[in-house]
């Protein structure tokens, strides 16, 4: 059996909490804070269009930044256009006989679409005035995008308490997956209403919004619970740190994966909460455009949990019926 913590010495469970409250608060302000102060572009997928001796000068401006930029070239203003609608860049340059005009989309990230117009000013010749024109606006109630990016902790929390709830309640094989995905489609169609109808924060088809709360809370919900059904408390608590802690912090949901520091951007993009971000932006603003990635991603963490419910169960079930075979030998 093992020791309870309450079996350890008084001394031990000081130091303890001496040591471990203080490496939390370390690991938290490390999550949080080291992305946020050194937010900057990299490899930011920037349009330019127009006829190459309009447009090279903007481009050896842009690459004065070395490694900011991931420039993409476009003929003409419809193409350049088309590839921010479809979330190939996030905003071009383009080169025109009217002067020079910048294509953003807020609605991929508001901090971004700022970013961009100061780039373009500074690539613009001297003295020429930059154009702007937001192609994919964010919505009316959430000009600053505050919002969305708030959203998406509560969904993160939702899951993980959904998945220790059912490690609380011992539910076990069929009966914790079906509390995981009841949970996750109420949730969904609570987050969606509240979201969409009440705050007018989403604006896309209200069902593939709701059913990416939904499949949100549900890869966090079934990966914490998971966790637990095969390491016990202490898998509880690493999913939830996991989740909570690194996928919220590096999500890029207040910016971009992009705007993160190495390897933070690619790494929040492969949980839950960052694919989630993405995923939303997608079906609420582009309808759909670059939601196959992140929509995979979700699926995958979702399906593996729910898979490591149902292998703990099994394990569970085969323990009774081992037992006693394995007293007869040993008799």
């Amino acid at each position: 059996m093992s020791a309870s913590p309450e079996s350890a010495p008084a001394s031990r469970r000081l130091v303890a909490v001496w040591t471990l409250v203080p490496l939390l608060a370390a690991l938290a302000l490390w999550a949080f804070a080291w992305p946020a102060a050194r937010t900057a572009p990299r490899d930011l997928p920037i349009g330019v269009a127009g006829p190459a001796a309009a447009t090279a000068t903007v481009e050896q401006r842009l690459a004065a930044h070395p490694g900011a930029f991931e420039i993409h070239h476009y003929a003409d203003a419809a193409a350049a256009r088309q590839a921010v609608e479809d979330r190939d860049v996030y905003g071009a340059l383009v080169a025109g006989p009217g002067g020079p005009e910048l294509l953003t989309a807020s609605a991929a990230g508001p901090a971004v679409a700022q970013l961009l117009r100061t780039a373009a000013d500074s690539a613009a010749p001297a003295g020429t005035a930059v154009h702007v024109t937001d192609v994919v606006p964010t919505p009316a109630a959430d000009p600053r995008g505050a919002a969305f990016g708030a959203g998406l902790l509560p969904l993160v929390l939702a899951g993980v308490a959904a998945g220790g709830v059912v490690t609380a309640m011992r539910l076990r094989g069929g009966r914790a997956i079906t509390a995981l995905l009841g949970a996750a489609l109420l949730t969904g169609l609570v987050g969606a209403a509240l979201a969409h109808g009440w705050l007018g924060t989403l604006t896309g088809n209200w069902w593939a919004e709701a059913g990416v709360i939904g499949l949100t809370v549900l890869a966090v919900g079934a990966t914490a619970a998971g966790a637990a059904a095969l390491l016990g408390t202490a898998g509880l608590a690493v999913a939830g740190l996991l989740m909570v802690l690194i996928g919220n912090a590096f999500s890029g949901v207040a910016s971009a994966p992009e705007m993160l520091p190495a390897p933070a951007g690619v790494l929040g993009q492969q949980l839950p909460p960052g694919a989630a971000g993405t995923l939303l932006r997608s079906v609420s603003y582009f309808d759909g455009a670059g939601a196959g990635g992140p929509l995979l991603t979700l699926l995958l963490w979702a399906g593996l949990g729910l898979a490591a419910v149902g292998l703990a169960a099994a394990r569970h079930r085969a323990a009774p019926a081992t037992a006693p075979e394995l007293a007869a030998v040993a008799a």
